[in-house]
């Protein structure tokens, strides 16, 4: 029987790049039209009892309780990608979001269960964000390990278009459910989207069993099974050894993870519920701007092959605060253009630019050995921190403000500066190949461990 011929280092890459990017589409996909649901029609049928603005704004806040589990998930799947594979935890979080996402589509309503059915709609929630708190992490991963040292940034960037590509598909299918006659969607219309994730789970699991290993994961297996020291929990080291690595990765997500959220789940509640105009002009520009983002992403992650991670992101980050009011300005004007024009402008320069380079730059800062966890930690809790409950929060920041948009722009540019003092402080690698910077720290720490023992 004749054996299949080894791979070649470009076939390596394709597929990795294939698998990271794929899969990452897929489970946005899956956890997007959640977002977008809460914000259309969750609130009546779910949660009927309240009035309309506060049903909204518990609506969304269901959307925010997936990200409490974020964190959970990451420890769980850095632990596992650290010790066991990116590959298979990957297929592991691919797993549950695909079955957490099926079975949100067959929940019933309050009508006919009561209160079990936003308890019921909250634990499959939680499924996904456990599911996405791992998903991130390994994506990036799986495609910077395999990428040319000089082309980390760019392969990096591409499972980034995940988020928009999902986004993209995520509203265009509930989009085009709404189109239904009558009081279908509301009904019955809204669970298509989420069933239908079912067949392009079978693409991205077809996908992502095809990917392999990367050889600085391979060298550092290799190497735990001879050093006591690397056998440790990853988490146990990447809080002793890399703290400040750790605070950088949480802290520079501040100038994306909420905003973009305030963009795209935030906004098509506010055109429908405070702007009274059609839900469709809301859906548009998000189908519209992440489109945009998607061209867009890949760019700026080349970008910062030449320019540098850190520049590349602090002037993304400077394009977020200085055209946050202008943004706004235009979604309050209520007018389909000037919405489109808002989202796109945010979408395909701000956010593309600090979103694009974050892979390439947080996997050059963590060694081999706790890369998963670094990452997919870092990046979780600031999930939690700051994504969350963003649209809840804006929408009661609405409420307060008597349907003024000051208090969200503030907080839009506030946390997009801390985001931008924070990564300041990130190092310059993209020079270095990834091995070095493993070996590199694990050999310091051996070092001062030698010099404490004299």
């Amino acid at each position: 029987m004749a054996t299949a011929a080894p791979l070649t280092p470009e076939q390596i890459r394709r597929r990795s790049l294939q698998s990271g990017t794929i899969g990452a589409i897929v489970e946005w996909y899956e956890y997007t039209i959640y977002g977008v649901a809460a914000a259309l029609v969750f609130g009546p049928l779910f949660f009927p009892n309240l009035a309309p603005g506060i049903g909204q704004i518990v609506s969304l806040a269901t959307f925010g309780v997936g990200f409490l589990a974020r964190p959970v998930g990451a420890f769980v799947a850095g632990h596992l990608g650290d010790r066991i594979g990116r590959k298979s935890t990957l297929i592991l979080t691919f797993s549950i979001m695909t079955v957490a996402t099926a079975a949100i589509g067959l929940v019933p309503t309050y009508e006919q269960i009561g209160i079990a059915a936003p308890l019921l709609l909250c634990v499959l929630r939680l499924a996904q964000g456990f599911a996405v708190g791992g998903e991130w992490g390994g994506a990036a991963i799986i495609a910077v390990e395999n990428a040319p040292r000089e082309r980390r940034g760019y392969f990096g960037a591409w499972p980034q278009i995940g988020v928009s590509a999902g986004l993209l598909l995520g509203t265009a299918a509930v989009s085009l459910a709404s189109w239904m006659s009558g009081d279908a969607f509301e009904t019955w219309g809204w669970r298509v989207p989420f069933l239908l994730s079912t067949v392009l789970a079978g693409v991205g699991f077809a996908i992502r069993l095809r990917a392999t290993e990367s050889p600085e994961f391979l060298a550092e297996k290799a190497k735990m099974e001879a050093d006591l020291d690397r056998r440790k929990a990853p988490a146990a080291i990447l809080f002793r050894d890399h703290r400040k690595s750790l605070l950088i990765t949480i802290f520079g997500r501040f100038a994306e993870a909420g905003n973009y959220y305030l963009f795209t789940t935030f906004i098509l509640s506010y055109v429908t519920t405070t702007l009274h105009v059609p839900r469709s002009y809301g859906l548009t520009a998000s189908m519209i701007g992440a489109a945009v983002n998607i061209v867009m992403i890949p760019v700026f992650g080349a970008v910062s092959d030449r320019i540098g991670r850190v520049r590349t992101f602090l002037i993304g980050g400077a394009l977020v605060v200085v055209t946050t009011w202008p943004v706004f300005a235009l979604v309050h004007t209520g007018r389909l253009w000037a919405i489109v024009a808002g989202v796109v402008l945010f979408l395909a320069l701000g956010h593309a630019m600090v979103y694009a380079p974050l892979p390439a730059l947080y996997c050059e800062m963590f060694p081999t050995a706790v890369r998963y966890s670094g990452i997919s930690i870092g990046y979780q809790m600031a999930s939690v921190l700051l994504a969350s409950f963003t649209p809840a929060l804006a929408g009661a920041m609405v409420l307060w403000a008597g349907g003024s948009l000051w208090m969200v722009i503030a907080f839009a540019i506030a946390t997009t500066l801390i985001a931008m003092a924070a990564i300041a402080f990130a190092p310059d690698r993209r020079d270095r190949e990834l091995d070095e910077i493993g070996d590199a720290a694990h050999q310091t720490r051996r070092v001062s461990e030698t010099k404490q023992a004299v």
